[in-house]
This record gives structure tokens, sequence and C-alpha cells, in this order.
């Protein structure tokens, strides 16, 4: 890195980079600087003008009055931006901005003490005043025309442009009447996100902005992400939900509706009920971006149908009870099963760290049973696989990583709308010319972004590794130094690689050709990264999935190197700190295997006890298939998960119902919670002290951010201390979670340098402009950088691993491990012939989209039903014909489209992700957000219409 270089801002000395543009540089140091349209992470704009300033250089002047944003700085520079002639020109670009936007209260002295229900003594209509408008109080317009001093110097009456309000889409409004056009949100929407559904338009010969397509968002392919909205600095762009709420206090947590990990600050009005999520902008894990669950989906955290107090089933209907009465009972229930026989715990997926250690300690000690897991453990090969191979089940890599990759490689995950902020950094990649290579037999959005999208038949994914792994092997495209000094022999696995024929590459569906170009763009291009979900791989060969791509990854150097490694979508907020903490089956404190003789040893010297003999550790599929058959008749159940009731899990609630003895710690009375004996109310994330660990292996502290009134709710730690005390189990007491954390890092290799006390130390102070100065709405509560710690961190001096295995692997040498490389056969179905493979995407400019318009937009287009023509032959279906979809649970009606890059046997159906947000707009569940329908392949016929 070149040294700093210094220039002088205001009579202040900077130190800044070469090259940085001397707004960044003032930014940095917490000198401001006006603008309106510059936003950190962001190119450079120079629209509003509000950063013009004098400069000199070593050549003299900078001709005119450069804009801050794009000028250079250069080693001893000298910038003035409060001169005379500066802010003269600054006003009289202010005065024209102010002359297209209302602005009754914007010169008015009286702004900081008039309300919106005062009258107006200057007689300003209600729409013209800043009082009502949804921004006030964090309107960095009305900020910066109060610091440029424009107070009674501009004429009450603006050119009213007379737009009409869009309120029909889903989630936000836009009033363009307020829009300064500073074009922040069309390049949030380009630049950041890679979407384009916001643009410039042009009415009446006057720039504005609008949706890329047509007048709905809907067909314009919007994320709902809510980015332009986070960077607007006028009432252009508003939540609809509590538009007009007043924030009275602000903090920070960690959103749990998937385990990127995302820091939001959470506005909270002066009733304690959250009114909106503002992404966190120096979050290391996403960095000032959220995705529709996060931004519009917090709203279940202060409902007013959240569970108040405990309940009790009494004569087969739950009634009110007492903490003490369900506590009591509760503890009488399970006591009969503490010699360890039939019952099981299934935890939440959104716990923390704390509260798995303590469940863990609970199930292991108390009630001396391994039937322990959480309710998001679906895929627990995603990890597994990593573990075997290279020796930590965890990302080898940090997510905006991503960013900087030469290759990357997408396997079966629609990660856009289940990970959503991994796919941002994929996107900028990708639109910066990075090859992207998705392999999935669902049209999802990536596609789009893809150089090459590998579609194989459902079940060919392990076989089509394998292919891509001989290519490799075959045209040398491995790193054989590295290889020599790093791995241990790969002869098996080039055997099973040769067994692999014509006829088996054949019957992947993937053109060769295909192949080869996705083996030589992700081993010969520099440091590439594998993304993978196995969303839909069978679970018959998911291990081995997951082990091949581990194989790929090592056989070419792509482990161990920045901007390279694998990362696992996996699910549940806090998967991975449940796999850390040893609460899923089979593992104990630390990760370590349950039926290693040394690892029990060890946990059993460090807690003081016995633990039960490892004959058996089911999982939460065990566990609900135990209960069906009787093995298992009591059990707790904490939290909600939508895998009880979409499939997933089978019919959840119904092994739940064959239970002797059912207790559920649950938020609201959801399905689970309904059939339970005994319910007792559980905070939610925004409410707990302790910490969770994201995808990337990084331990981030969550703290109570919102207090529900009149509202019982309890942390499930404070229950399992509660119960243990009824059942005389020791050693589960405590009285902060950090006396837990630092118990964890006592007894966790990975963890041993973390303590809350770190995580507070590893906590940064932003710099900060002065108090009066104006701020973009992102920026305003961002006072400290909470950058947490990436384990393996095994001593308090230890650094945080963004990268893990740069100095070698744990056990040595890596091992690549030779999986046999065969198909999963689906099962057959006489009724249901076809592979149903649902795609969903947020724009088709080859397709025309209908809007129907009314109080929410619809769209309304006939879906396209993609076949093999060798399968519309047989089943007597020509290209064009209206045909019906049928699955076991749904049936669809659209038009055939014959295309022969469908493979044989396989259908295809693509909607948009506009149809999604329409129903989450419109779904009356309380927190739909938790219960997003995946894409999910099934079996599925096609029948003609015709006929």
């Amino acid at each position: 890195m070149p040294d700093d270089i210094t220039i002088s801002i205001d009579g202040v000395e900077i130190k800044t980079q070469p090259g940085k543009m001397v707004l960044e540089a003032a930014i940095d140091a917490g000198v401001y600087v006006p603008y309106l349209c510059y936003h950190s992470g962001m190119k450079p704009y120079a629209a509003c003008r509000m950063c013009v300033v004098v400069a000199e250089n070593e050549r003299g002047r900078v001709p005119g009055f450069p804009a801050a944003c794009t000028l250079a700085a250069t080693d001893g520079m000298v910038v003035w931006s409060e001169t005379p002639d500066v802010n003269e020109l600054r006003r009289s670009v202010m005065q024209m901005l102010i002359a297209e936007h209302p602005n009754g209260c914007l010169t008015c002295h009286r702004m900081e003490i008039c309300g919106p229900s005062d009258v107006c003594l200057r007689h300003v209509s209600v729409n013209d005043r800043c009082v009502t408008c949804p921004k006030n109080e964090r309107c960095e317009f009305k900020d910066t025309v109060r610091y440029l001093g424009m107070e009674l110097e501009s004429p009450m009456t603006y050119m009213y442009r007379d737009i009409p309000l869009e309120v029909s889409d889903p989630f936000y409004d836009r009033d363009y009447n307020l829009c300064i056009t500073c074009g922040r949100c069309v390049r949030a929407c380009e630049e950041v996100r890679g979407d384009n559904a916001i643009c410039f338009t042009e009415r009446s010969g006057n720039a504005l902005v609008g949706t890329s397509f047509g007048t709905s968002l809907l067909e314009s392919g919007c994320e709902f992400c809510g980015a332009c909205i986070d960077v607007c600095p006028v009432g252009a762009l508003t939540e609809r939900e509590n538009k007009w709420e007043k924030a009275a206090s602000v903090q920070r947590t960690i959103c749990t509706h998937c385990p990127v990990g995302c820091q939001m600050n959470l506005e909270i009005n002066d009733q304690g009920r959250v009114i909106r999520a503002i992404p966190e902008f120096n979050s290391p894990a996403n960095r000032g971006q959220a995705c529709y669950k996060g931004k519009f989906g917090m709203g279940h955290l202060t409902s007013g149908q959240r569970l108040r107090r405990p309940m009790i089933r009494r004569n087969g209907v739950l009634e009110p009870a007492t903490w003490d009465e369900a506590l009591d009972l509760i503890a009488e229930k399970l006591r009969p099963y503490q010699s360890g026989e039939g019952f099981g715990l299934i935890t939440a997926p959104d716990s923390t760290n704390e509260e798995f250690y303590l469940a863990q300690k609970f199930a292991h000690i108390g009630m001396k049973t391994h039937h322990l897991d959480h309710s998001g453990n679906v895929q627990p090969d995603l990890s597994r696989g990593l573990e075997d191979v290279l020796g930590y089940p965890g990302a080898t890599n940090s997510i905006w990583d991503l960013k900087n990759s030469d290759c990357i490689l997408v396997f079966n995950t629609n990660l856009t709308e289940s990970h959503n902020v991994v796919g941002v950094p994929i996107k900028q990649a990708a639109q910066a010319g990075v090859p992207l290579i998705v392999i999935d037999s669902r049209e999802v959005e990536l596609t789009r972004y893809a150089k090459l999208w590998l579609r194989p038949v459902p079940g060919a994914e392990l076989v089509l590794i394998g292919a891509i792994l001989k290519v490799v092997l075959e045209e040398g495209l491995i790193d054989a130094e590295w290889l020599a000094e790093h791995v241990e022999d790969y002869a098996t696995l080039a055997y099973e690689l040769e067994r692999i024929d014509d006829a088996a590459v054949a019957a992947t569906g993937v053109a060769r050709g295909d192949i080869v170009a996705a083996a030589r763009l992700y081993a010969a291009t520099g440091n590439s990264a594998i993304v993978y979900g196995l969303d839909n791989v069978p679970g018959e060969i998911t291990r081995d999935c997951v082990i091949a791509l581990c194989d790929l990854a090592l056989l070419t150097h792509n482990v161990g190197q920045p901007a390279g490694g694998l990362f696992p979508m996996r699910q549940g907020a806090n998967t991975q700190g449940a796999t850390d903490i040893g609460c899923i089956p089979n593992r104990l404190p630390g990760g370590g295997p349950l039926f290693d003789d040394d690892n029990r040893a060890r946990v059993e010297n460090f807690w003081g006890v016995t633990l039960p003999p490892p004959e058996h550790s089911m999982g939460v599929e065990g566990m609900l298939a135990a209960a069906t058959n009787g093995d298992i008749t009591s059990m707790m159940v904490i939290g909600d998960s939508p895998n009880f009731t979409n499939g997933l899990l089978g019919d959840g609630l119904a092994a739940l119902e064959r239970l002797d003895f059912l207790a559920v710690m649950d938020t609201f009375l959801t399905p689970t919670a309904q059939i339970a004996d005994v319910v007792l109310p559980r905070v939610t994330f925004a409410e707990k002290d302790g910490t969770f660990t994201n995808i990337e292996r990084r331990i981030q502290r969550v703290r109570p951010a919102v207090s529900v009134k009149n509202n019982d709710a309890k942390p499930e730690g404070w229950v399992f201390a509660q119960l243990s005390q009824r059942l005389g189990i020791d050693g589960i007491s405590y009285d902060n979670p950090s006396e837990l954390m630092d118990e964890i890092a006592a007894i966790t290799a990975n963890y041993g340098g973390i303590s809350y006390e770190r995580l507070a130390r590893e906590s940064v102070l932003v710099m900060q402009t002065g108090v009066e100065a104006p701020r973009p709405t992102q920026l305003l509560y961002t006072s400290r950088e909470e950058r947490g710690i990436q384990w393996p961190c095994p001593g308090d001096d230890s650094p945080s691993s963004p990268v893990l295995y740069t100095n070698g692997f744990p056990y040595g040498k890596a091992e690549p491990v030779a999986p046999r490389f065969r198909p999963a056969e689906w099962p057959a179905d006489s009724e249901f012939p076809a592979l149903l493979a649902p795609g969903r995407v947020l724009l088709q400019r080859e397709r025309e989209t209908g809007i129907e318009t009314g109080d929410l937009n619809r769209i309304v287009r006939d879906e396209l039903v993609q076949l093999n023509p060798t399968d519309a032959a047989a089943w007597k279906i020509a290209d064009g014909e209206p045909v019906a979809l049928s699955t076991a649970v749904n049936r669809i009606t659209g038009v055939a489209a014959l295309d022969e890059a469908i493979p044989p046997g396989m259908v295809a159906i693509t909607t948009l992700f506009g149809e999604l947000a329409i129903e989450l707009q419109t779904s009356e569940d309380i927190n739909p957000m938790a219960r997003v329908p995946g894409l999910v392949v099934e079996p599925c016929r096609v029948e003609s219409l015709n006929s």
C-alpha cells in the first residue's frame, strides 16, 4: 500500500491515501463538507454541487469550483470549503433545489418548535410542511438547508410537480414531488444491488426518477431490499408501515431472519414499538445492506399478538397460568424422564450461543440424554462435508471477500432470497466482469448474471461435480507443487473419477462442452470461490456433494486463499453457533464428537459429571420419527420453525401430537404451541443478551434492543436455570450471559480468546463530523463499528481469522475424500412422471408482464411451462398449447413452451419475485418473513387442456 499523503481542509491537516477523493478524506477525518448526492459505498457523482470547494495543488489553483467528491487528493493539496464565494455558490444551488421542493417550513424560524398539529402562522399548506413529512427530523435535505443558513431567504412559493403518489407497490411509497434528483437511489439500485429497477426518467424536459419498466416496481425487477429508502436524503421514498411515526430511540441488534448476521438499527417509538429497521452501515457482515425480510419484517418484534404469559392445557384448553405453575408442571412431567429414556430437546436456530450451551448442559447432565438438536438443522451435511476434508465445519472466507474473487461457482442455492446479502458482492463481482458459474436445475436470480449456467437433471449434481473434477485432473489444472506440500495423496479420488464415463456425463443433462468450460473457468482464473446450498440435492448424496466441492477447491489451491474458499448457505440464524457449541446430535461442547472417548472424558472432567453412555444420539428428524413410533414420549421445543410444517421434517406436527407431554416455548401461539400441554412466552432476538455466530464464523454481540410493555416473556436460558433448580440439576445457574461465554471459551478451543470484554475491545468508534452537521439517514445512528471476531481465536491475543487454512490444516495435510460418484434416484411415480424445477427471478425482459392496478398492484401474465420436445411429444403437447401443471399439492395453468435446454424428464416454470412480494405484503401471518416458500423440486405431471 502506498504511503499516506497530507492535505489541508480549512486549516486542518488530514492524512489520507493517494487517489482518494477530497470529500472522502474529509469524512474519514470528521471534517464536514456539505453534500447531498454523495454516499459512501457508491461512485462519486457530482450532481448536487453542494460539495464545491476552492483547491490548490502543486500546479496552483484548481480551475473553477471543483466538486470535492470528484477531486482527487494529492500530497500538499490545500482546500477551502467555507470561503464567501463557495458559500454564495452553494446557497445559489440550494435556492434552485428549494424552488422545486416544499419549503414553507424549510425557511421558517419556528421549524424547531412547531408540531404537525399546530396551526401554521404562515398559512403553509399541510402537504408543504416539513412537520407533516414522513422524513421529518431525519431529513438530510432539511438539515443541510439549516446548516447553510437559508432561513427567510427563499420565497415560500415553489413549483409543485403534481406527480401522483405511488402507493400501490409492496412495502414502500414513492412521492417524487419531494425528489431532488440526487441520484442516490438510482445508483444504489445499480451500483450496489445490481438490479437497475430504479432509473432516471424524464417529464416535460425535466429529469426525474422512476421505474425502469412501466409504472410498477413489480415489473421493473425490484427486490424490495430498501437500499433506495436508506440512502434517500428526503421523503421521496419511505416505508409504508409506520410511515408517520417518529423514533424516540434507536437500538442496534442482529437480524435473525437468516444466518448472514446483519446488524440493524431499530427505530422505536415512544410506545416501545419497532417502527423501522435501518441496516448498520459500518457492519462488517452486511455493510449497510439488508433484504426484504430484514428491512420490512421486524414488525412482529413488538406485535400485540405476542404471548404475554404462560399457559397450561386444562380440560383440553390452553388457559393462562403463572410462571411458577407452568414451571412446576413441566418439572413434574420431566422428572420421570431424568433416567435418559424417552425425552428429546429441540432448540431454536435463533438461540444465542449461551442459550445453546445451557440447553446442552440441561440435556446431557440434567436429562441424561443425547437427543438434542435445533429445528433448523435439516442439512447437517453442509458443514460435515467441510469438516471431513478440511478440518473445520465452517465457511473458509468472509462474505465480502467474494467481491474480489476471480471466479465464483454458485451451486444449487437460491441465495438472493434465502441469504440475500451474500448475493450483493456476488452480483457486484459479476457486473465487474468476474465469471459467475451457476449450477442449478432451477432458474434462480443469479442465472441472470451468470457467464455459464449448467442445468443438470435433479439428482445428477454429484456426477456433474465429478465430471468437472475429472476435467481438472485430465487437463492438469491443479497446483501440483502446493498439493505435494499440503495435501495427502489423491490417487483414490482419481480412480473414482475415471469411473465417470460418457454415458454418465450425458445423463446429467449438461453438455460436455459446458462442463469443460466450467472446469477451466474455475480452475484457471485465479482465486475462485464456491457458494453452495444444496437446496434440492437428495439427502443420500448431499454429504458427498460437499466433499466433492471441497476436493475441487483443494486440487485447484482455492483453499487458504483470499477471495477463494467455500461458503455453505445453511438455514437458521445461529446454526453455525449451534455446531460450534455442540448443540447438535453426536457432538459435545466445542463441537467435538460424542463417540470419541478422549473428548467425552475432557467434557466430563470440565463439568465434573459422568455423561450418559453414547449409544444413541438423535437429531431433529430422528426425534420426530421416534415420537411417531413411540420411542420418545416427552419433548421440549424452543421457538418456531417453518420446518415443522413445510415438509422438510415430514409431518412434524403430527409427530409432536403423539407425545404424552409437550412443552413449547415460543413468541406467538404458533401451530406447534397450539398442540402443547404447556406454553411458555419467549423473548425475541431483539430482547436477548448474548452472542450469535454467522455463516462466516463471525461471533457478534446481541443486546436487548426493545422492551415490550405488559409482557412477561423470558429467555430460554432463564427457563433452563429455573427448571434445573426444580429438578435438582447442578451447574446451570448463572448471573450474566458473560459468565456462560467465559465457560464456553474454556471448553471450546476455537472460542478460547472470546469474551464480552474482548468483543467490546474489537468495537471501534467511528469518526463523526460535528453534532450540528447533516448526515445521511443511514449514518445518523452510527457511532461505533462492531467488528466481532471470526474463529478460530484460541487465545486472548489471537487475531480474528477472516481466512481459514492460510497456515495449513488443523490435522497436518488435508486429505481429499473419494466419494462414489453416482446419481440419486427420485422415486418412480406413475401419477407424477416428471420432476418440476420451479424458478423465481426479479425480471424477465424477454417476456411481457401485465400489471393489474388497484389498491395493490398485481402481476398478470400467463406462466410458461417449459418442456423438453421429447417429453412434449410423448405427452401429446404442442408448443404454445394451454396446459395444466399438477403436483401432489398444487395445480396451475399455463402455456407450453418447448425448449431443448430443458433436460428430458424435467419441467421448468419461472415466476417473478414480485408475486412473492405481494403475497408477503398481504399475508395475515404475524411473521410472514419466517415462512417464505422455497423453490422445491417435486414430482409433477403436465396435461394438455385442449384434450
